[in-house]
């Protein structure tokens, strides 16, 4: 019998871009229903999704382990308030300061970082974080630790990302390219060095390849996108807080990496979907929510130790080998007799 192929689209790439669709549809159901609040919450939900993404960059492909990635989603917050503090309302030199300032301050700190390995990694990520958060706590002109409010949104061109439907539209989009960027990535040269600086760097370096300048590479990326985030979420928020730079969102964000699925294209955003979309059910139900949070989240962890996209590719694999036909052995003719023929 023929053996029929499995179609290459299945429910661990269809289900992602199936949710692109639903937050396509987000702002207009939002308007249409008059719950506008909704559309802020998702638009959240989006913009730690590109953090994740951003994070699994470093944490997925290269195996850094990092503590301090809060540390340049609140230089992206701050890329628009201090500017918007003097004034400056326009939204070029937003993303320039955010670029410049998020790329610079990953160069230093992951070339430092990188000369370590393990759990000293972790902790001086960690510390470089909490060096940005309490500089910024002493700043007290700025609003030091209680944040300052941006009066003047980032511009481009008179796109105001102020405005709720601007900021989700810009989100959505920025998501969207670094989710494909991330599935391109997976199959290039530089994401298949990555990958195996992470499995074995002594081997990669072997080969001729400088293995930690790819690593640093990637956490350079990693931090700008990270910032970027912080960029829209600042905008989203009209407000800024040393707070966005606290280990607690480092450790968010790689609560939502692990769930969603470590090294897969889609796992930020399958992470930060459930992440916060659990996260708001239960507050929903209780005030005791974190109570309940802890625990779900460490039980979808041990059930699906691949994360969610993992369990997906799991569905994936189980549906072909059941739409596959076993394939019949053809019968073996009877073994020539010694000497018969000659």
């Amino acid at each position: 019998m023929m053996q029929t192929r499995s179609s290459p689209f299945g429910i661990s790439v269809g289900l992602p871009w199936l949710l692109f669709v639903i937050l396509i549809m987000v702002p207009f159901l939002a308007h249409a229903t008059e719950q506008t609040f909704y559309e802020t919450l998702i638009a959240r939900v989006i913009i730690y999704a590109i953090a994740a993404t951003a994070l699994n960059l470093a944490l997925g492909y290269g195996g850094l382990v990092s503590f301090g990635h809060a540390l340049f989603f609140g230089l992206g917050g701050y890329s628009v308030a201090l500017p918007a503090f003097y004034g400056i309302d326009n939204g070029w030199i937003h993303l320039l300061i955010c670029i410049l300032g998020c790329g610079l301050a990953g160069l230093v700190t992951g070339a430092i970082c990188l000369r370590t390995v393990g759990v000293s990694f972790i902790m001086i990520t960690l510390a470089f974080a909490q060096m940005g958060y309490f500089v910024f706590v002493s700043l007290k002109q700025y609003g030091g630790d209680d944040g300052t409010t941006i009066s003047a949104t980032s511009k481009f061109f008179g796109f105001d990302l102020g405005h709720p439907d601007n900021v989700y539209a810009c989100s959505l989009v920025v998501l969207a390219l670094a989710t494909y960027w991330m599935v391109r990535l997976r199959v290039s040269p530089f994401g298949m060095v990555l990958r195996a600086t992470r499995q074995n760097a002594r081997r990669v370096n072997a080969v001729g390849l400088p293995g930690k300048a790819y690593l640093l590479c990637a956490y350079v990326i990693s931090a700008i996108l990270s910032g970027a985030a912080g960029l829209l979420m600042a905008n989203l928020n009209a407000f800024a807080s040393p707070a966005s730079m606290s280990w607690v969102v480092s450790g968010d964000t790689i609560a939502m990496v692990v769930l969603g699925g470590l090294g897969s294209a889609y796992g930020g955003m399958l992470g930060a979907i459930a992440f916060l979309g659990t996260e708001e059910l239960l507050k929903g139900f209780t005030d005791h929510w974190m109570a309940v949070f802890g625990p779900a989240i460490v039980l979808m962890a041990l059930l699906g130790k691949t994360g969610i996209a993992g369990f997906l590719e799991g569905l994936d694999a189980r549906f072909s080998r059941k739409q596959t036909p076993r394939q019949t052995p053809p019968e073996s003719a009877e073994p020539a007799k010694i000497g018969e023929g000659s």
